[in-house]
Formats: C-alpha cells, structure tokens, sequence
C-alpha cells in the first residue's frame, strides 16, 4: 500500500487531495504539508512512498522540494500538481526529478491511480 504525502499552500486543496487518498483503500496518507520547507520535513520523518508536490508554494516550491526529497530518498515517486498541464513550472519539476504530472481538477480516480502507480 503506497504511503503518501502531499503538499499544498492551498487548505482546500490539502482537505480535497486528503479525502481523495483517504477514500482509496489501496492508499495510505502519512501527512499534509503547507509549503516546500514542510515537505522536505515531513518527508524525511515519514519515509512516503509517494509524494505529490504542488508545483508553486512557499519555501522554494516543488522544485526545490522535490530535489531535497530525491535526495534524502532516492528511491521515493514524486509526482507534480500544477494548474497548467505545460509550461516553465513543468519542465522546473521535470528537471528536478519529478517521475509524474497531475493537473489540479483532474477526476479524483485518476489521482488516485496516479498515487498507486497507474496501475
């Protein structure tokens, strides 16, 4: 069962990815982070399988945090959560390691797949 985390500058955004992670039995939800500097923390204190960055957040955002987390955790997936599908922001997260994409407003069941590895 993937363990996830996420991070989101957005509360909304936290609560909805949360009852998203939260109604998929296949999926755990170790923690929530607020910012880029959150994440990194939490990462290293809860050893995730997944984590889903939102590309633009405080303390450097996804990028940043991505290349800590692959840095501390190699072997950790780490997927982008942005508004645009394309742009700058993706190829920053691309550039930092990010294994996946996920677009804000995408169906929750497709979330859920892409946390579980796109079974």
């Amino acid at each position: 069962m993937p363990r996830v985390l996420i991070a989101d500058d957005d509360p909304v955004m936290r609560m909805l990815l949360s009852a998203v992670i939260n109604a998929d039995p296949a999926l755990e939800l170790v923690a929530a982070a607020e910012d880029a500097t959150q994440a990194i923390e939490l990462a290293a204190e809860h050893t995730p399988d997944v984590v889903l960055l939102d590309v633009e957040m405080p303390g450097g955002g996804g990028p940043h945090a991505a290349r800590e987390i692959r840095a501390q955790r190699p072997g950790t997936r780490i997927l982008a959560l942005s508004a645009h599908a394309t742009g700058t922001a993706r190829e920053e997260m691309d550039q930092a390691g990010a294994d996946g994409y996920v677009v804000k407003g995408t169906p929750p069941g497709e979330i859920a797949q892409a946390l579980r590895g796109g079974e």
